[in-house]
C-alpha cells in the first residue's frame, strides 16, 4: 500500500493544482449527512406524513368521546288555509318562531370505531418504520453521491495523467520521426492514442460536474469542494464476519421489512373492522328543546328535556357486511405475500451486500498489486522500446494499462466503502453515528470543482413557501 501510494503520488503530482481550485475549508461527509436530513425533500415529505397519520388516530379516537351538538332555528311563518271554524280568537297566519335543540352522546359500545381506532395505533406503526426507511435511503443516497464524486475525481485524475503521459509519448514520436528513427505509422498511432485519451477525459470531466450535482439534489445545497478519502482506509471484512448474524440482524432491525410486517396488522384490522359491522351500537344520550313564537293569544313557551339509550343493531346490509369481511381477507392474504416477498428480498440483499464487502476487502488488494505489475510492465517495455525490441503501440498499451489499473483501484475502494454502508442499511444499522464512523476515514485533502453561476430558471418553482401552521 505504501509503495502504491508514492507511485500515485508520483504519476499525478500537478494533476489537482491544475484541475481544481480548492477552497479553503471543504464540506465533510458528516456535514452534508446533516444539510441533507434538515433539507432533502423526501424526507421532509414523510416526516409531514407521518405527522398525518398520528393525527388520523386522534381522528378516529374523536368518535368514541363525548359528542356535543347544538342547533337553532329561527324563522318566519304564514299559512294559508281555506278552511274556517266557529272558533274565534288565538289564530295567528303570520308569526315569527325560534328554537333551540341541545343534545350531548356517548358512545358506551362501538365496536366498530373501536377498531378503527386500534387500526389507526398500527397505521402509526407502520408510518413510523416507513420514516425510518426513508431516513436510511437519504443516509446511504447521500453517502453514495459524496463518494461517488471522490471516485470520479480519482478517476479523473488518472485520466489526466494517461492524457500526459500519452501526450510526452506523442512528442517524442513526432521528435523520433523527424530525424528519421522511427516511420509515420508509429506517429499515427501515438496521435489516435492521445485523441482517445484525450476523449476519455472529457467524458471523465463531465461526471464529476454531474456527481456534484447529484449530491445538490439530494441536500438543496451546493458544494464546491468535499473532504477526499484518505490512503489508510481499514479494508477488512465486515464484523461480524458471520452473513447468518447480518441476516439475522436485518429481520430484527430492517425498517422496510418491519413495515412490512406492521402492514400486515394494518389489514388484519380491516378484517376486524369489517366483522364489527355485524355489531350492535349503544349510546348514551341527553337533550334539551326550545321553542317559542309570537303568535296572537299565545304567551310562554315550550321546552322539553329527554335522557337515555340508544342502541342499533344491522339486520340485513343487503349482503355489504359480507362482502366487506372478503374483500378485506383477500387484502390480509395479499399484504402476508407482500410481507414475505419483502422479507425474502432483503434476506437476498444481505447476502449479497455481505459477499460484495467480502470480495471487495481482496479485489482492493489485488487492485493495488495491479498497479505495481503494470508499472514494473510499463518500465519493462519502455525499455524494450529504446533497444528495439519492442515498438510504440506496445509502449501506448502498456501506459494505458497502468493509468487502467489507477482508475480500477479507486473504484474498488470507494466499491467497499458504499457497499459496507449499503450493508449497514439492509441490516438496518445505518445512522448517523455509523456514517461517522465513516467520516473518520476522509483526510485534510479536498476535492473541488466549479460549478456554473447562471441562475436556475426553475429555482423559483422549488420555493414552497412556509408550511402551513397546525390549528391548536
Amino acid at each position: 500500500m505504501t509503495r502504491h501510494r508514492t507511485l500515485r503520488h508520483a504519476l499525478l503530482p500537478a494533476l489537482i493544482a491544475s484541475a481544481f481550485a480548492v477552497p479553503l475549508q471543504a464540506a465533510d461527509l458528516l456535514t452534508i449527512t446533516r444539510d441533507a436530513l434538515e433539507n432533502n425533500a423526501e424526507l421532509a415529505s414523510a416526516r409531514s406524513q407521518t405527522g398525518s397519520v398520528e393525527a388520523g388516530r386522534d381522528v378516529q379516537r374523536s368518535d368514541l368521546l363525548p359528542q356535543v351538538n347544538a342547533s337553532g332555528t329561527v324563522s318566519h311563518n304564514r299559512q294559508y288555509a281555506s278552511q274556517t271554524s266557529g272558533l274565534t280568537g288565538g289564530g295567528d297566519d303570520n308569526y315569527n318562531s325560534a328554537g333551540l335543540t341541545l343534545e350531548a352522546t356517548q358512545a358506551l359500545f362501538d365496536a366498530r370505531n373501536t377498531r378503527e381506532v386500534e387500526q389507526a395505533e398500527r397505521q402509526i406503526d407502520q408510518q413510523t418504520y416507513q420514516l425510518a426507511a426513508t431516513e436510511q435511503q437519504v443516509l446511504i443516497d447521500v453517502s453514495s453521491a459524496y463518494f461517488e464524486i471522490l471516485r470520479a475525481h480519482e478517476v479523473l485524475e488518472a485520466r489526466r495523467a494517461q492524457e500526459r503521459a500519452i501526450g510526452r509519448q506523442l512528442e517524442q514520436a513526432r521528435e523520433q520521426f523527424e530525424v528519421g528513427l522511427i516511420a509515420i505509422t508509429e506517429v499515427e498511432e501515438a496521435k489516435a492514442a492521445f485523441d482517445q485519451a484525450r476523449a476519455v477525459r472529457i467524458a471523465a470531466e463531465s461526471d464529476l460536474q454531474v456527481r456534484f450535482e447529484v449530491l445538490e439534489r439530494l441536500t438543496g445545497q451546493r458544494y464546491s469542494s468535499i473532504d477526499a478519502l484518505g490512503e489508510e482506509v481499514p479494508i477488512q471484512p465486515p464484523t461480524p464476519d458471520d452473513r447468518r448474524h447480518w441476516v439475522e440482524l436485518a429481520m430484527a432491525n430492517n425498517p422496510l421489512v418491519l413495515a412490512s410486517e406492521a402492514g400486515v396488522e394494518v389489514t388484519r384490522s380491516s378484517v376486524e373492522i369489517a366483522r364489527a359491522q355485524r355489531l350492535p351500537t349503544v349510546n348514551a344520550f341527553a337533550n334539551y328543546n326550545y321553542a317559542d313564537d309570537d303568535r296572537d293569544g299565545v304567551e310562554g313557551h315550550n321546552s322539553a328535556s329527554q335522557v337515555g339509550l340508544r342502541a342499533s343493531l344491522p339486520l340485513y346490509t343487503g349482503g355489504r357486511t359480507q362482502a366487506s369481511i372478503r374483500q378485506n381477507t383477500y387484502r390480509l392474504e395479499a399484504s402476508q405475500y407482500d410481507f414475505e416477498a419483502q422479507r425474502r428480498d432483503t434476506v437476498q440483499q444481505v447476502r449479497s451486500r455481505f459477499t460484495q464487502v467480502s470480495n471487495d476487502v481482496s479485489t482492493v488488494e489485488a487492485r493495488a498489486q495491479a498497479i505495481v505489475s503494470n508499472q514494473s510492465a510499463l518500465d519493462a517495455t519502455r525499455a524494450g522500446y529504446e533497444v528495439g525490441t519492442r515498438n510504440i503501440v506496445d509502449v501506448l498499451n502498456a501506459e494505458q494499462n497502468l493509468y487502467n489499473a489507477v482508475a480500477d483501484h479507486a473504484s474498488a475502494r470507494y466499491d467497499y466503502v458504499i457497499n459496507l454502508l449499503s450493508l449497514r442499511q439492509q441490516s438496518g444499522t445505518l445512522d448517523v453515528p455509523a456514517v461517522e464512523e465513516v467520516n473518520a476515514w476522509l483526510d485534510g485533502s479536498s476535492v473541488s470543482f466549479t460549478l456554473p453561476e447562471e441562475r436556475d430558471p426553475t429555482e423559483a418553482v422549488m420555493q414552497i413557501g412556509e408550511p402551513p401552521q397546525p390549528l391548536r
